[in-house]
């Protein structure tokens, strides 16, 4: 499975070139044109509009970034990458369908190419950011290893014996949708009963501590933040994190990870939410180690990072 290129991709990226990331959620679309290393030339940020018009919002802030640059920068901007949520056929280049933005079906074609003039790649975002973490974040050095990007939702990326793991068109692992509370539990947006992340994404933490206490939680960092003094955080987090050892269990009796990385906003929880998973997950386990857990190096910068790593190596490998 390669990634999509919607204009020619026989070019080399060189050291002196830079490259323009763009990482589309269903809220925000971010983008960053950066060098190689790493450092960020121009960056900018708009809301995510419904549907297809959504493009064109991409289209426009990329427009926006590369017209900041000087000229003489400007053609130094070599190769572009587009992170798309949902499910993504990047093999053919299709938005195959996102409940977030509300799209289906939509054929990306050339329509970035012809706008900014340089080959365009186009990925799932969740690929691209667990791939970053694998290769050159927290789980760099590492063979096989699970990356968990925990934000709104619960998504993640596999790697075993040093190759990258792709599902049937090119998906990241859908962990968040592991039904893990299937009595009594919580109605999930993709129509079944208690999913992981119904209990342990970052949104569900914060809802869970609001039926709790009947107080206003307006994020999961704000429960991180009570849980050494407010018993109620105390047992948000703990059901949570049962929840996700409960997901990756299945997974990691299967290949036996070195390493789980967390990543995504949740990762700012820090080593508590680390030490909690590898506590859960090794009460879990009888005939194999529990892998170490770390959290991931780019946070909820994962998915941008991911972009600008992608457009200069030109696939995930």
């Amino acid at each position: 499975m390669r990634s999509t290129t919607t204009g020619g991709d026989d070019l080399v990226v060189g050291a002196d070139d830079l490259v323009l990331g763009l990482d589309v959620g269903g809220t925000t679309i971010k983008a960053e044109i950066s060098d190689a290393a790493g450092t960020v030339l121009a960056a900018n940020a708009v809301a995510t509009p419904r549907g297809e018009a959504a493009f064109d919002a991409m289209i426009e802030l990329g427009d926006k970034l590369l017209a900041t640059l000087p000229d003489a920068a400007r053609t130094r901007v070599r190769r572009a990458a587009v992170l798309l949520p949902g499910v993504v056929d990047s093999a053919r280049g299709i938005a195959v369908f996102s409940a977030n933005v509300g799209w289906r079906d939509v054929e990306v074609g050339t329509r970035f190419t012809d706008r900014w003039g340089m080959p365009v790649l186009i990925e799932h975002d969740v690929a691209a950011a667990g791939w970053a973490e694998w290769r050159f974040g927290g789980g760099r050095d590492r063979d096989t290893v699970c990356v968990i990007i925990i934000g709104t939702g619960i998504s993640g990326t596999l790697s075993v014996a040093g190759r990258f793991v792709r599902g049937a068109i090119g998906q990241a692992g859908e962990y968040g949708h592991i039904p893990v509370r299937r009595t009594h539990g919580i109605p999930c947006p993709c129509g079944n009963i208690g999913c992981v992340e119904t209990v342990a994404s970052a949104a569900a933490i914060a809802r869970a501590y609001a039926r709790r206490t009947g107080s206003e939680c307006s994020s999961a960092a704000d429960v991180f933040a009570m849980i050494a003094t407010d018993p109620d955080a105390q047992a948000v987090v703990a059901d949570a994190v049962d929840a996700l050892a409960d997901g990756l269990v299945g997974v990691v009796h299967a290949v036996c990870p070195e390493a789980i990385v967390l990543g995504g906003g949740l990762a700012g929880a820090g080593e508590i939410l680390a030490e909690r998973l590898h506590d859960a997950l090794t009460d879990r386990l009888r005939v194999i180690p529990g892998p170490q857990v770390v959290i991931g190096e780019y946070g909820a910068r994962a998915g941008l990072v991911g972009a600008a790593r992608f457009a200069r190596h030109g696939s995930l490998t």
